[in-house]
């Protein structure tokens, strides 16, 4: 039988991440063997995976960043079960580096990203190791992208919630953009303008409208005039640049970007919650 000491331990420990327990049985159940003992590791990873794939992994953290250029913005969610791993050093490390990764190579959807090399091992294979070190289901759920003339990105506190928003003209003030991904975030708006409103929302938004004002009791020949009143007022509420401003209620969005610039608009935006 092989003699396992705590400076084997130790390194399989750092190597891989794993508690010192489990680094402890795989190095007897390898022998002393340390590179089968890595993979004694890996494929308890990927068995624990394969238990925990059924579960809930609604936790975990909202990641948006940015090319150095301001081009180009990305968003990842790794998701978890508890909000305890969710804070873990080990988690947050790992997501951060699939953003940077994103961020490097560019990738053009979350299959792709999936695939990419991470130190090694596909981002996928990192994941599900990571599942059997950590012992929770991890799952890489969102990833998006957007590119535009000059792109903010904004991260809640909480690491929950993150925005992405796209301006049309490049050298704007940081602090603008931020207050848009900000507005985004806070308000969660369906489209940027009004007629950028999916026609089936709309549609639907007056068809709510018209029951309403059947229910209140108004007259017929004012059903579709009162209608159409609930659908200004949701356009007015839902869409990004007629939004009052969160900052100043007297004042759209729109009236806030056109002060810095008359031509100033949003081209894009994307947000993504955990909750």
């Amino acid at each position: 039988m092989a003699n396992i000491t705590a400076a084997d331990v130790n390194k399989l420990r750092k190597k891989t991440g794993a508690g010192m327990m489990d680094c402890k049985k795989a190095l007897t159940q390898a022998e002393g063997d340390f590179d089968k003992a890595i993979e004694i590791i890996r494929e308890k990873g990927q068995a624990v995976a394969q238990k925990r794939s059924d579960r809930e992994a609604s936790e975990g953290v909202v990641f948006a960043k940015v090319t150095d250029d301001a081009k180009k913005g990305f968003i990842i969610s790794l998701n978890c079960e508890t909000d305890f791993v969710a804070k873990n050093d080990d988690f947050i490390n790992l997501a951060n580096q699939i953003i940077a990764l994103a961020l490097d190579k560019q990738p053009k959807d979350k299959d792709e990203l999936l695939n990419l090399d991470l130190n090694g091992k596909s981002v996928a294979e990192t994941i599900k190791y990571q599942t059997g070190i950590i012992g929770e289901k991890l799952e890489l759920s969102y990833y998006d992208f957007m590119e535009a003339t000059q792109v903010t990105p904004y991260i809640h506190m909480d690491n929950k919630l993150a925005t992405l928003i796209g301006l049309n003209k490049d050298g704007i003030d940081q602090q603008v953009g931020k207050d848009v991904a900000m507005q985004v975030a806070a308000m969660d708006p369906v489209a940027i303008d009004k007629d950028q409103v999916p026609q089936d929302i709309a549609d639907k938004e007056l068809e709510i409208g018209r029951k309403q004002a059947k229910a209140e009791g108004k007259p017929d020949n004012l059903i579709d005039k009162i209608a159409q009143g609930k659908l200004g007022k949701y356009m007015k509420e839902n869409t990004l640049l007629n939004q009052e401003f969160i900052k100043d209620s007297k004042k759209s969005v729109k009236q806030y970007l056109q002060e810095q610039d008359k031509e100033l608009t949003v081209t894009d935006f994307k947000r993504y919650s955990l909750k």
